[in-house]
């Protein structure tokens, strides 16, 4: 390729990995706030989580309709079969989260779900037989470390059935990402199909358990109310239950279709710094739209989660270089998909390093 041909290639790059980051941090700081938001009116979490795939797999039905993306419109025994294992973790993970965002402040929504990186690594260990390296178990313990200066060293009280919560969906989304490359095998290696059945099938999964979760009585108050009429100035629990539905199901369904972009222009790097960004500012907007508190423990607890992040991305990068050693030290290990955990997406991208 002719320089000239080259440069301007170069920028439209660089111009597509930033639209694309960008589009991951306004999106995932918009889903955890509008999550919080429409969380703190409303005692039916599992339902709310219901109303955001609704929503995403009309969108989907919709984009099939005008041409946009093809997905298949069958579902049979077989295909059940082999997906029920991501589609149960897929539900349990993205409740629990749920609950964890109803009870923490979304400022520490990131501690409470800190163990993701070791419980990740450990499971990995556990069922694919990848040994981690000694820097990668370091980084691990930098990670843990911070979650447990988090939950004993703040001075503002956590709400144990939240960060309990957090700690068990971060093991089932550990899980979740090493069931992922079983999945898309059932899907014929297609991330796009495995984003459809996943919102559909997980829709259709949770149906049952808004009853059994006695969140009835919530979604009858929710819709029928008490008969009081907010203040001055401010929108009814219905109101922000289906703004928040609307926005965070669309946002959902965009990061569905973005996924397979970040996937090719994007690498582990440039995700984690746009974690540890969304990080810093998901805290400075849960203080400024919630009025939470950013105590010195607080800081210090997501400081040293994504200094740990970061230090872990760090190893995996320098480990990629070297196929070789990398094999000894458990360099196989596949990266976390940060940029889909966090955004609390229903659904993964390929596991499979950049």
């Amino acid at each position: 390729m002719s320089p000239q041909h080259a440069a301007p290639r170069a920028q439209n790059n660089r111009l597509l990995v930033t639209g694309t980051v960008l589009f991951y941090l306004v999106a995932a700081l918009a889903m955890v706030m509008a999550n919080k938001w429409v969380l703190t009116k409303t005692d039916a979490p599992l339902f709310f989580l219901l109303s955001q795939l609704v929503i995403a797999v009309v969108l989907f039905l919709a984009s099939h309709a005008v041409g946009l993306i093809q997905v298949p419109l069958y579902v049979d025994a077989q295909l059940i079969k082999g997906l029920a294992p991501m589609i149960g973790l897929n539900v349990v993970g993205l409740s629990f989260s749920n609950y964890t965002l109803k009870y923490v402040d979304a400022s520490v929504y990131q501690v409470a779900r800190g163990l993701i990186l070791p419980f990740t690594v450990a499971t990995s260990y556990i069922f694919l037989h990848a040994r981690p390296s000694l820097r990668i178990l370091f980084s691990c313990s930098i990670v843990t470390l911070g979650f447990f200066v988090g939950v004993f060293l703040d001075s503002v009280p956590m709400s144990i059935i939240g960060m309990s919560f957090g700690v068990a969906s971060s093991a089932i989304t550990a899980v979740h990402s090493v069931v992922i490359k079983k999945s898309l095998d059932v899907v014929k290696g297609s991330a796009m199909n495995l984003s459809w059945y996943t919102n559909l099938l997980s829709a259709i999964l949770i149906i049952p358990l808004v009853v059994i979760a006695g969140e009835l009585p919530a979604v009858a108050d929710l819709f029928y109310g008490d008969g009081t009429a907010p203040a001055d100035g401010e929108i009814s629990s219905l109101q922000t239950f289906i703004w928040g539905s609307v926005i965070t199901g669309a946002i959902g369904f965009l990061m569905s279709i973005a996924s397979l972009l970040s996937i090719k222009v994007t690498s582990p790097i440039t995700h984690m710094v746009s974690s540890a960004v969304r990080g810093v500012a998901g805290s400075l907007l849960g203080m400024w739209l919630f009025a939470e508190v950013i105590s010195a423990g607080r800081a210090s607890s997501i400081a040293i989660i994504l200094g740990g992040s970061i230090y872990y991305t760090w190893v995996k990068h320098v480990e990629s270089q070297t196929p070789k050693s990398g094999e000894r030290d458990g360099s196989k290990y596949e990266r976390v998909p940060l940029e889909d955990i966090e955004a609390g997406k229903s659904i993964p991208p390929k596991a499979e390093s950049d």
